[in-house]
């Protein structure tokens, strides 16, 4: 049995290396093949190497808690090259002035009464406001709702707005009153269910810090020398014979119980089973024989993003804040939507007596910036930090990166979609599979995840 792999990103690289061990282990009568059209492998996992700097394109980290891509780091021998973050104080823009983002507050939710009193992200009424979560009765349990709709419920706007909205955006960078709850955090809602107020609900389910515990360690892990790295680890564990590179496939049709893969250059390969882990427009582009899973894959919407790195020499910036970076709060009117200070948040990031400034654009109503001119970019990032920070002369050294509709957004019934998506290719296309950052998780994590399951359900049907 032949089976093709569509992508080259972490979803297919995670596929083919647990496609080849299932292969291996079981000694399976089956050949897999992965094509990816760029000539490089990583899809948005993209690292540049310069004078010491390690610079990410796209992800710069992913969850310690979703254990799926540090075990497959281990797998493939890397463990000893995993680092965690180094923690500090992260900040809220608002109002040309950095606020640091209350303690105890998760995921914009407060859990400690002093510093959300005393912190000046709100005003009083904001703050009675969000209050009123430890009065109001639970949501009624059955239809999706929107994630912001359900947390300015609980707690007002002004928290949504200045706090909870842009610690949000740094995941997902869309409309947090579309996206979904169930699809996002259906946690929030258990909590909801659970203990009737966030407030209480998170309180009761934070663990407790014993005195002399020391320094929290850092949520996020990343690799030495670049999540580039992890790339090429799975890829030196692949079958070379089995990657093809520089590989653009035009098209997906069914045939006489098999698939039909036309390519570019005019090639064409059968295949017995397909899975699909390229960009989910993609996906639907070369499945054009099938209005309706082409209609349902397109309508799944993607913001447009850029990140942008410059690189300075330490004395080039005044800054006294103790800290990693800041996201900036949806009611402001700045052009970047987070900043990064990177060189402090990753020790391997930057030489010694250099600065990495890691900055964010793009956001819905506002993704024009991502296809200016570097210069235009560049300056519009220097004017808005420099009305928090001082930073004299240009950078060094930048590098930016524009990735188009490379967002996927998980909007309201976002799962009822999957699930038709789904059904429709059990029925039409049986032996192809999708999976991807459109469909159950964008993290590095839970895209590694999907890679792994795609595999078991392949096997088993």
């Amino acid at each position: 049995m032949k089976t093709a792999i569509i992508g080259g990103g972490i979803t297919g690289l995670s596929a083919a290396y647990y496609l080849q061990k299932e292969i291996m282990a079981n000694q399976l009568d089956m050949e897999y093949h992965l094509f990816e059209k760029e000539p490089q492998l990583g899809g948005k996992i993209q690292t540049d190497y310069y004078n010491g700097f390690v610079i990410e394109k796209g992800p710069d980290s992913f969850l310690a808690r979703k254990e799926s891509a540090s075990r497959l780091a281990k797998e493939v021998g890397m463990e000893h090259e995993l680092i965690a973050n180094n923690t500090g104080q992260a900040y809220i823009l608002k109002d040309q002035h950095l606020h640091p983002i209350p303690e105890g507050a998760v995921m914009g939710i407060p859990t400690k009464l002093g510093p959300f009193l005393t912190t000046g992200l709100f005003s009083i009424t904001g703050k009675l406001r969000a209050a009123a979560d430890l009065l109001l009765p639970r949501s009624k349990a059955g239809a999706d709702q929107g994630l912001g709709i359900f947390f300015r419920r609980r707690l007002g706007s002004e928290v949504v707005d200045h706090l909870i909205d842009p610690l949000l955006s740094g995941i997902y960078a869309g409309n947090i009153d579309r996206l979904s709850l169930q699809a996002t955090f259906p946690q929030f809602f258990e909590v909801e269910q659970r203990y009737r107020s966030l407030i209480l609900g998170m309180r009761a389910a934070r663990p407790s810090v014993r005195p002399g515990q020391g320094q929290k360690k850092g949520g996020f892990l990343t690799f030495t020398k670049g999540l580039q790295s992890f790339v090429d680890g799975i890829e030196n564990h692949l079958d070379e014979d089995a990657v093809h590179k520089n590989k653009s496939l035009k098209k997906i049709s069914r045939e006489q119980g098999q698939y039909r893969l036309e390519f570019a250059d005019g090639q064409t390969q059968w295949f017995d089973k397909v899975i699909m882990t390229s960009p989910h427009h993609v996906t639907a582009a070369l499945l054009e024989d099938d209005p309706e899973v082409q209609e349902q894959l397109s309508s799944i919407s993607a913001t447009s993003v850029a990140t942008v790195a410059m690189a300075f020499d330490e004395s080039q910036i005044s800054n006294d804040m103790d800290g990693t970076g800041f996201v900036v709060s949806k009611k402001s009117g700045y052009t970047i939507t987070a900043c990064t200070w990177t060189h402090r948040k990753w020790t391997h990031a930057a030489p010694e007596g250099k600065a990495l400034l890691r900055c964010y654009v793009g956001k819905p109503g506002g993704e024009d910036i991502v296809d200016k001119s570097d210069d235009v970019i560049i300056k519009a990032v220097l004017e808005d930090l420099n009305q928090i920070m001082r930073i004299e002369g240009r950078p060094e050294y930048h590098q930016i990166t524009r990735w188009h509709h490379a967002m996927p957004q998980y909007e309201v019934e976002h799962y009822k979609k999957m699930e038709m998506i789904n059904n429709h290719l059990k029925k039409e296309f049986p032996g192809v599979y999708t999976a991807g950052a459109a469909f159950e998780g964008i993290g590095l994590p839970d895209c590694v995840a999907q890679g792994e399951q795609v595999v078991q359900q392949l096997i088993n049907e």
